[in-house]
């Protein structure tokens, strides 16, 4: 009889697994959800419209109509597709497994979304990750030089990115996807609090792919993602979705929810404006430095980030500890933007713990 050590690849044995916290009785700010709930007239329609639902058969596996209602409402060019996936995580892993030839390379700049990493050692791809600089702004010359280095198949850019939350400079991002040989993803999973978008330049960029998710936008339970871009790709990109793989309660719901865009808009409005109100109140708690955020949470940097953390834990407040996981990120901490009255909570929270 073998062994796990047998059998199971040595990088997938050498991963520490992703890590859930539990979150029970705690304000929880650690995952960059939406914290409003839908209305009682939306939620209603959501719930006549699943009592319908024919759950006893398979989902459209095209999505037809969801795609239709997502390219009206996220103003998709009428000369671009859509793949529909499972959350953002099985986007990545479908555009992987697509362009997994062997020795091929996967470049990402760091710190940046964990699972950029973590889904190319699944899917047996080398990933090369790129230091932001000190400020993590992108330094396009050193990305383009790692670029003639490694010829990646595949090059993520998080915009804004995560877990800094800055957008960055357009004439730097244009560079890289002027320069790049292969893909470039942008991955605009935080849209709706930056309000800038490479979705209209597809068409000008025949290498160039956009990502985007609605869990930010308040659909976190539904998982659902997309990947737009030019046919010629996602024809094949399609070959390695798994059959069905959007469910039709998240087909019924997020085309229900996304007839309320206004909605939508007028929530992430709410979270801009506590977020721009979080940066000011951090910047004034001592030994505490806020970066500036495009994104619907906020990067600070503290004297020792671990006390602070559990500090917050042991009051209730829930936070992302980022200490540990890049050299850049030493004593950083990453606070999702919640409702005035959490956000309350956690300065409060705070404060105590830096006082």
């Amino acid at each position: 009889m073998k062994n796990p050590e047998d059998l199971i690849r040595d990088e997938i044995r050498a991963l520490a697994a992703y890590h859930v916290p539990s979150s029970a009785g705690m304000v929880k700010l650690d995952a960059m959800e939406n914290p409003y709930t839908l209305p009682a007239e939306v939620r209603a329609r959501i719930a006549a419209a699943v009592s319908n639902a024919e759950v006893n058969r398979y989902p459209d596996a095209a999505a037809t109509r969801l795609k239709e209602v997502l390219k009206s409402t996220l103003a998709v060019p009428a000369d671009v597709e859509l793949v529909l996936g499972n959350g953002s995580d099985e986007i990545i892993q479908m555009l992987m497994l697509a362009a997994a030839r062997p020795g091929a390379t996967v470049l990402g700049l760091e710190p940046s979304f964990v699972m950029f990493r973590m889904i190319a050692t699944f899917c047996g791809l080398k990933y090369v990750g790129v230091a932001l600089g000190p400020d993590f702004s992108l330094d396009a010359a050193r990305v383009i030089a790692a670029m003639k280095e490694h010829e990646p198949a595949l090059t993520f850019i998080a915009y804004p990115n995560n877990p800094t939350g800055n957008l960055f400079e357009e004439t730097a991002v244009d560079a890289v996807i002027g320069a790049a040989s292969g893909l470039v993803v942008i991955d605009e999973a935080y849209h709706a609090f930056a309000g800038r978008t490479y979705m209209d330049r597809i068409a000008a960029n025949r290498n160039l792919l956009v990502m985007r998710t609605l869990s930010k936008s308040g659909l976190a339970g539904l998982r659902l993602g997309l990947i737009a871009g030019r046919a010629e790709w996602l024809r094949h990109v399609d070959k390695v979705r798994l059959p069905y793989n959007v469910n039709v309660l998240t087909q019924l719901v997020a085309a229900e929810v996304l007839a309320h865009e206004t909605l939508l808009e007028e929530q992430a409005a709410a979270i801009r404006a506590e977020r721009a109100r979080l940066v000011t109140e951090l910047a004034r708690i001592p030994d505490t430095t806020p970066y500036p955020s495009d994104a619907n949470f906020i990067l600070f940097r503290v004297a020792a980030a671990g006390r602070a953390f559990d500090a917050l834990r042991q009051r209730g407040v829930l936070i992302k500890n980022m200490h540990g996981a890049h050299p850049s990120l030493e004593n950083c901490l990453r606070v999702t933007v919640g409702t005035r009255e959490e956000n309350d909570r956690f300065l409060a929270a705070l404060r105590q713990a830096a006082g």
